[in-house]
């Protein structure tokens, strides 16, 4: 009773803080109607990126009906359908919605602003979030996989979006984290049928992962993040019970002993990987397991994230450690060829190096060793084949969801063009357009 009474508080909320669809111009006190998916448009006078390589389409146009992308091509061989809505884009690269593979729409971290939220109630948690939601989509983030939220709160603002209570990205949630009894996450279960009850108790609420961590974190006062801390027994029949539910588990974990011993399991993904071997990292690679790196969050450009929540010293001087075998694991990860998905760890519109997290993400990889045209396929191609909806998302192409956004320039020549987003299109509706001064509210 609890639970479904706190469900429906947090949905009364969540609508009591909707707002209209509609966006305001930036020149004008008037207020203008936001696109409707329903709607078909036109992007004129645009390029459009090749996201699997080769040449790009020069003074294109792009259709979008129902939410849906209809035709692509140049202006001379696309015909506009009659009564189209016509976006002059000005000359922008279109290149599909980004995806971001981990976030915490809620996070908490030690320092002054995480102290400040200690008591947040759920209701305040869901606002929060639903807050960030828009935050995200507006920074060009159009789907997000949320791998650790409290209290089924992700499943309630993933629910609100969906119905269009609030705007946001496409949300894959895996729910709470589910650890031993110490463990770096809050849900906490011991042996291997209280984890099994957990893991279906994820998945009873809706979740589209499990994640589980294998090892302690930056954020820990207790607890090793080289350790490996569950049984055998517990971790095979976790990973069992998901995938027996026909659901992925992904891994919180910077331990090479706790690596070796779920890859034996058949673990999907890890998240951040600080310490994999290349024993580790070789594995992954053969058995087509997943690395979400979150480089982000232990190199410089975060230190400005860290300095505005306060953080303190101690954990400081654990990301600086900690950074130096994160860099040389992700090079050492993009040389063996290892699955690599975007992710944060961030909010993804939080400041990170000059631009968002999301986007810093991105530059580090190639700093690291891809290729710009790796990278933004690391945040859209590889992202969709990770949650398994590459039939959905990730390319600019006739049947896929209308999630677009533009830029100045060509980011497979340049991965720093991403800095320059200015529109953002989510299934065929314009929630951003800087040029026509359209923002979603």
């Amino acid at each position: 009773m609890k639970t479904k009474t706190f469900r429906i508080a947090v949905l009364a909320l969540l609508a009591g803080i909707a707002m209209p669809a509609t966006a305001y111009a930036a020149t004008s006190a008037e207020p203008v109607k936001a696109q409707a998916s329903s709607k078909t448009i036109a992007l004129t006078d645009a390029n459009i990126v090749s996201i699997d390589g080769g040449a790009p389409i020069r003074n294109g146009v792009l259709i979008v009906r129902d939410g849906k992308i209809i035709a692509t091509g140049t202006a001379a061989s696309v015909k506009i359908p009659e009564g189209a809505e016509i976006v002059s884009m000005g000359g922008k690269w279109l290149a599909p919605g980004l995806m971001n593979m981990h976030v915490h729409l809620g996070l908490k971290l030690p320092g002054a602003e995480g102290a400040a939220l200690a008591n947040e109630t759920d209701p305040q948690l869901a606002l929060r979030m639903a807050a960030n939601a828009r935050k995200s989509l507006l920074a060009g983030v159009t789907t997000l996989r949320l791998v650790g939220e409290d209290h089924g709160v992700d499943f309630a603002v993933r629910r609100a979006i969906e119905k269009g209570e609030i705007i946001g990205p496409r949300i894959k949630t895996a729910g709470e984290i589910i650890v031993p009894t110490g463990g770096h996450g809050s849900l906490e279960a011991d042996g291997p049928y209280a984890l099994a009850h957990a893991v279906r108790e994820q998945i009873k609420q809706g979740a589209d992962w499990i994640k589980i961590a294998i090892s302690g974190g930056i954020a820990d006062t207790h607890g090793s993040i080289s350790a490996a801390p569950m049984t055998d027994e517990e971790l095979k029949t976790l990973i069992e019970v998901a995938h027996r539910n026909g659901i992925k588990v992904t891994a919180h974990n910077g331990s090479a002993e706790a690596a070796k011993q779920s890859l034996a399991m058949g673990i999907n993904c890890f998240e951040h990987g600080y310490h994999l071997s290349d024993e580790n990292l070789k594995e992954m690679k053969a058995k087509g397991v997943w690395l979400v790196p979150t480089a982000v969050v232990t190199q410089e450009g975060a230190k400005e994230f860290y300095k505005k929540i306060g953080s303190p010293e101690w954990y400081l001087e654990r990301v600086d450690s900690t950074g130096k075998d994160h860099w040389a694991m992700l090079q050492k990860a993009i040389r063996l060829g290892v699955n690599i998905g975007l992710g944060t760890d961030q909010f993804p519109f939080e400041p990170n190096g000059g631009t968002t997290a999301t986007v810093a993400e991105a530059e580090l990889y190639v700093k690291a060793g891809m290729t710009p045209l790796q990278a933004l396929q690391s945040g859209t191609t590889q992202t969709a084949k990770l949650l398994g909806i590459e039939d959905q998302v990730g390319r600019l192409a006739p049947g896929m969801a209308a999630d677009i956004i533009a830029v100045d320039s060509d980011p497979t020549a340049d991965i720093s063009a991403l800095r320059t987003i200015s529109f953002v299109m989510k299934n065929g509706r314009i929630y951003r357009d800087d040029a026509h001064g359209t923002l979603a509210d």
